[in-house]
């Protein structure tokens, strides 16, 4: 691994202060830096990589054995070692694969029979009175359907589905408020039932459905495991639907923590959600190094954030109704490969998990894209757009939307010269010293890297494919990083604090045993309670 890394280091010393324009002067870039899966294109053209640097970077791949990690994960075994399990979201839409063995037992029979009480229960909701669904959840319980369901608001027949997740009792009562509890169907999404932002979520809004009129006996679905705990929070069996711990929490929503998306598209639209990412399941474990596109875009993003040191990188659907994904991946990437240890216990020897942020365009365009052309840190941009929207009528928005996409990641590589900007300041009339300040404002460095991921419209298949892509890509970066991109220990001690804080912060207990800082406050909120 470290002659990888070496060999990595000296070609990004050779080739960093090349310009990523002049890569253009061999005929067939684009061509050449780009893959396909499907009618999903994948375009790394407008990066430093060359030839030569792709090579180092399967190399990397090689050295790390990828290959045997990947292989390891779909055999369903115990890859996440600091938990001792499986990780095996991928068999949650292993629609047409065989079995899929952990210690020995096939758990796809058991897939398939959870698949078709999700398909029976989605109908019979579909079919009944509820008007709107309330799905209260938190990280991967929330983020992935919330996103999904928002990205295929077209095909979005069912009741209107609500998310509520943050602890803040504005959440919920802004979502509750104007909703009929008659006609209301809560879901609660925790694997164990005890997540306490979730669970104090659950009571409020089983007490505001008591007190408003509807039961919560048949008006609440739990996803959940703890069969003992939902049982006593008064849900009946055949509406708990549960998911082994094998499948993570940010990884979920193939399965039970996808219900409210099945509720809203009906069955056939998540089965073919689950198809979209079974097919780049088997692009990741078929496609040759060169043309796979989890792994190219691991190794674009390993290039500039291990070896180039860029800091961050931004993910810019250009689809309003994706405005929601770059959330999605912030908790996905950051939360799987924010770590500093290996899996052996030893430190990372690299930088990892990169600032993943980002929002829809336009709208970024009018925010931060500032600091993304002309700021003082390069940030590599993650640019997709769909060929065709779906308001036919509106055909025009979308040919500027897919033009302003493309703009701006010609724009970052090319950028505009001193010269350039001179000419452009003395056509508008002004002279000596004025002219050359005012031209320097206009100064883009341009060679600033980005990608593009393009496909012919965003329908469930397809999302399905670009989750799937973005899974895969986060596994192989944490195989390189010898990281386990599967557990989130750093979720832990602020939990567990906030636990032993909740008193204190009541009152029932002192902050004595406190930091200054902390209890003073605690002070200020006793004080300002009224």
């Amino acid at each position: 691994m470290n002659d990888a890394w070496a060999a990595l280091r000296a070609r990004h010393s050779e080739t960093r202060d090349r310009t990523i324009l002049s890569l253009f002067d061999t005929a067939g870039r684009a061509e050449a830096f780009s893959a396909q899966t499907g009618d999903m294109l994948f375009d790394y053209a407008k990066t430093n990589i060359d030839a030569e640097t792709r090579a180092a970077l399967i190399d990397l791949l090689e050295a790390a054995d990828v290959a045997g990690r990947r292989a390891a994960m779909f055999a369903g075994q115990p890859i996440n070692e600091t938990e001792g399990r499986a990780v095996l979201h991928t068999a949650l839409r292993n629609l047409d694969g065989g079995p899929v063995l952990v210690d020995g037992q096939d758990v796809m029979p058991g897939v398939l029979e959870t698949l078709e009480r999700m398909r029976v229960f989605a109908n019979h909701i579909r079919d009944s009175d509820i008007t709107d669904v309330v799905n209260i959840g938190i990280g991967g319980s929330d983020l992935g359907p919330a996103m999904a369901v928002q990205a295929l608001s077209p095909y979005h027949d069912g009741p209107r589905c609500h998310f509520v997740s943050n602890v803040d009792g504005a959440h919920i009562a802004d979502t509750l408020r104007g909703l009929e509890a008659k006609t209301t169907l809560v879901i609660v999404a925790s694997k164990t039932f005890t997540t306490i932002e979730t669970m104090t979520n659950a009571r409020t809004a089983k007490a505001w459905m008591q007190e408003e009129g509807g039961n919560p006996g048949t008006q609440f679905a739990a996803l959940s495991t703890a069969a003992d705990k939902t049982a006593a929070f008064g849900i009946p069996a055949e509406r708990v639907f549960g998911f082994e711990d094998w499948v993570g929490g940010r990884y979920s929503v193939w399965g039970p923590i996808g219900l409210s998306l099945m509720i809203a598209i009906g069955p056939k639209g998540f089965d073919a959600f689950l198809r979209g990412g079974q097919a780049m399941d088997q692009h990741f474990r078929h496609a040759d190094w060169a043309e796979n596109l989890p792994a190219l875009l691991a190794l674009v993003g390993i290039w500039h954030a291990q070896v180039c040191g860029y800091e961050s990188r931004a993910v810019l659907p250009y689809d309003q109704r994706l405005s929601q994904l770059p959330d999605y991946l912030q908790q996905l990437e950051m939360e799987s490969n924010g770590k500093g240890v290996q899996m052996d216990g030893s430190a990372v020897t690299v930088s990892s998990g990169p600032v993943v942020w980002g929002a829809a365009g336009t709208n970024g365009q009018h925010a931060f894209y500032q600091l993304i052309h002309q700021g003082t840190r390069v940030v590599p941009c993650e640019f997709m757009v769909a060929a065709q929207g779906h308001e036919a009528d509106l055909a025009h928005h979308h040919q500027l939307l897919i033009a302003n996409c493309l703009a701006q990641s010609e724009a970052l590589m090319r950028g505009r010269n001193l010269d350039v900007a001179r000419d452009r300041m003395a056509e508008a009339g002004f002279t000596g010293d004025e002219c050359e300040r005012q031209a320097r404002h206009r100064v883009f460095e341009g060679n600033r890297p980005s990608t593009t991921l393009i496909y012919p419209q965003l329908d469930p298949f397809t999302l399905g494919a670009i989750v799937a892509l973005y899974e895969h890509r986060v596994f192989v970066e944490g195989v390189v990083l010898g990281i386990n991109s599967f557990d989130q220990w750093g979720v832990e001690l602020g939990k567990e604090l906030a636990t032993s804080l909740q008193p204190i912060v009541e009152g029932s207990e002192g902050a004595q045993d406190k930091d200054g800082s902390t209890a003073a406050l605690v002070d200020f909120v006793h004080r300002h309670r009224g």
